[in-house]
């Protein structure tokens, strides 16, 4: 595919005159055309960067896309801008494909430039790349059953066998650093699995939980994407993702409270179920804690990280013999009650105020939580056992 991109960024490059560069929609670099002008303004730092890096700041994103080159159907002029490191203007030939953009070809502006012959000719290479792109994009989606298989299958020699099957089917692609998105509840679709997603590897749907066959309905279904990373330490093309999938159809089907988690970036495939099982707990963290969300890390959902594997046993909250009772449905507002005392460290005043009552009253709660639940809220181990509870039945609800 690379050489495919390359030669027809030459062609726009000799079509023009001009060097080209190619970046998809997330602005990393795909192919560049080589230039030979001895003016330093040709190399700005903003066009240095994309080469060097092969990708550019999220600032230099913006700015661009503040002329509308998302929208664009036609070439789009933009300015010099020295003070954002863009010392020559540029020219925009936006790459679509079927209506979406797929990615962006970069041409240094001139005066006079290229006339509208030239940049109709251009436009029609760039709509042969946004074939390419597209179809890049959908063979990801064609490895569903191959990545299925890695993320659900048992250990041993059933998971040694998927992961072999999905790297003969990657490539040499396979053992470059890639994360494991989760979205879920995905209802997007009609629960259906998206036809493609740009910069993803491989796409498919798994069962929420173990045993789930997806039979009640979508709401039963977690996404799972496999996006491919430049470097293990950026993780913005998985952000990408996630964010575009729950702003699509995944969102407006799930009424909005679908939520997106991020595995640690992995190189090589044998470490994908773990990154997975990561993935899959911080959406559910993002989905109990509306502050880490809509979209989390996992390395950054703190407490929620051994909650997880707490709520992963079907049930164990519940069949916690001194959170039993509180869980129940007819005491919600007690549970709630004694979750908003314990986030705020046993402060009375501060828990009145979040809960917006007065103090007698949020003693008088406590007291029938004591009660219900056997426990002393004076002794540290009591109350611990109790907030793990509450959480991780959150987690799991």
């Amino acid at each position: 595919m690379k050489g495919d991109y390359q030669d027809l960024v030459d062609e726009i490059s000799a079509l023009l005159g001009a060097p080209a560069t190619l970046e998809n929609r997330d602005f990393r670099l795909i192919a560049f055309g080589a230039h030979d002008s001895e003016d330093d303004l040709a190399m700005d730092p903003v066009r240095t960067r994309s080469i060097l890096t092969r990708q550019s700041t999220a600032a230099v994103r913006a700015w661009f896309e503040g002329f509308g080159i998302t929208r664009a159907t036609g070439p789009v002029r933009i300015p010099a801008a020295p003070e954002a490191g863009v010392l020559r203007g540029r020219i925009c030939l936006p790459v679509r494909y079927r209506g979406i953009a797929q990615g962006y070809v970069w041409l240094l502006d001139a005066d006079p430039g290229p006339g509208p012959d030239q940049l109709a000719a251009a436009l029609e290479v760039a709509e042969r790349i946004g074939v390419l792109m597209a179809q890049e994009a959908k063979a990801g989606a064609d490895l569903s059953r191959e990545f299925r298989a890695v993320l659900t299958a048992g250990r041993g020699w059933q998971r040694d066998m998927a992961v072999a099957a999905l790297r003969v089917a990657l490539g040499p692609d396979a053992e470059g650093p890639h994360a494991v998105v989760c979205v879920t509840p995905w209802s997007g679709r009609n629960g259906q699995a998206p036809p493609s997603v740009p910069g993803a590897a491989a796409v498919c749907l798994v069962p929420r939980a173990p045993g789930d066959d997806g039979a009640e309905g979508p709401a039963g279904l977690a996404l799972a994407v496999l996006v491919r990373l430049r470097t293990a330490d950026l993780l913005t093309p998985a952000h990408t993702t996630a964010a575009r999938l729950l702003a699509g159809d995944a969102a407006a089907a799930a009424g909005g409270s679908a939520t997106a988690g991020i595995g640690v970036p992995r190189a090589g495939l044998a470490g994908l179920p773990g990154a997975w099982e990561q993935a899959v707990a911080a959406a559910r963290a993002a989905a109990a804690q509306p502050l880490l969300g809509p979209v989390a890390e996992w390395s950054q959902i703190g407490p929620y990280r051994m909650l997880a594997a707490l709520a992963a046993a079907p049930g164990l909250a519940r069949d916690d013999p001194a959170a039993r009772a509180l869980l129940e449905p007819a005491h919600a507002e007690l549970a709630r009650t004694a979750e908003v005392y314990l986030d705020c460290a046993g402060q009375a005043g501060r828990t009145a105020t979040a809960l917006g009552i007065h103090r007698q009253t949020l003693y008088y709660r406590l007291a029938r939580v004591e009660k219900l639940t056997g426990l002393d809220l004076d002794a540290g181990e009591d109350r611990l056992l109790l907030h793990m509870a509450l959480k991780a039945s959150r987690l799991s609800g």
